[in-house]
């Protein structure tokens, strides 16, 4: 507990180059997989068949797909689902079947394979549902972003501003690495996460600014790189606190919510911790980096003008 009882005297900006290299890395690694991987969109924005199912004992995943390539439907998808027990089966969108005649032909499928296996559930979305879906989930983080820039830019002054800036699509952009080097299926619910990605790191970056700005106005005699250590130390127990306590709950539903919500609890748990990390070394490096200083935090002082009537 002496994290939050002692005065804590962190020299954050002596690693900020450490830091940078180590953000550009992830971004490039990121930026690379996500041209050339691409995200594992889920049915929400593909569209198409996902059908559950469950078996008494494990499953062979193997023999599955062998037994629906023989029926004809080698396209098919098979993967555990929460359990060994637990198995989902995707299927593309196909014109000459309805979802209730598919759905039923899959479980006849399974069912000859083994009698034991029981219906959990089915979706369906069509193609031209999940192209909308994909094209307006992409125009709510971009309108998302729109606006944190224009709060940011009237909050803030430009150096300050491009600090919140830049740790916000660092942020989104590695979180989006993360899912597409591992392939995680990208849905609706995880593409909810990233927004709430969005604001829990610009959330946690004003705060940072914020004490920034105040201790630079306060703060005499003492380097830009000594005042925002002291700004950052003097944040850090909320911060830690903030994290932990959301990590906490994330790490429930991540591990007890279900194979539902395991993507959505997945992708805020990275996103705290990036969004945690750059609110105390990529905003803050980026003024470094623009060499900020006290003239940049100076408040005008507008002439009273009473004052300016008297003789």
């Amino acid at each position: 507990m002496q994290l939050f009882t002692k005065k804590l005297a962190i020299d954050f900006m002596r690693q900020r180059k450490l830091s940078l290299a180590i953000s550009i890395f992830l971004v490039i690694v990121s930026v690379l997989s996500l041209s050339t991987k691409g995200l594992n969109l889920g049915i929400d924005f593909t569209g198409g068949y996902l059908i559950e199912v469950g078996y008494k004992d494990s499953a062979d995943l193997k023999s599955i797909r062998a037994h629906l390539k023989d029926n004809d439907y080698a396209d098919a998808q098979v993967q555990h689902f929460g359990t060994s027990k637990d198995v989902l089966v995707r299927l593309a969108p196909r014109a000459e079947s309805n979802q209730a005649a598919l759905s039923d032909n899959i479980f006849k499928v399974l069912k000859q394979q083994s009698s034991d296996v029981t219906m959990r559930r089915v979706e369906f979305v069509g193609p031209q549902i999940g192209e909308e879906l994909r094209e307006q989930g992409g125009m709510a983080m971009l309108i998302a972003l729109f606006g944190i820039l224009i709060y940011v830019s009237f909050r803030f002054q430009l150096k300050s501003a491009l600090g919140a800036i830049f740790a916000l699509i660092h942020d989104v952009i590695i979180t989006l690495g993360v899912f597409s080097l591992i392939q995680m299926s990208f849905d609706l619910s995880v593409l909810a996460a990233i927004l709430a990605v969005i604001g829990y790191s610009l959330n946690d970056t004003v705060v940072v600014l914020d004490r920034i700005r105040e201790s630079f106005r306060t703060i005499r005699k003492k380097t830009p790189g000594e005042i925002i250590n002291i700004s950052i130390n003097s944040t850090l127990s909320r911060t830690v606190i903030t994290s932990l306590t959301t990590l906490l709950v994330l790490m429930a539903l991540f591990y007890f919510g279900g194979e539902v919500i395991h993507g959505f609890a997945f992708a805020l748990i990275v996103g705290v911790l990036i969004g945690t990390y750059s609110s105390i070394f990529i905003a803050s490096s980026t003024l470094m980096l623009m060499n900020v200083n006290k003239q940049d935090f100076l408040e005008s002082v507008k002439e009273d003008k009473e004052l300016d009537e008297l003789p």
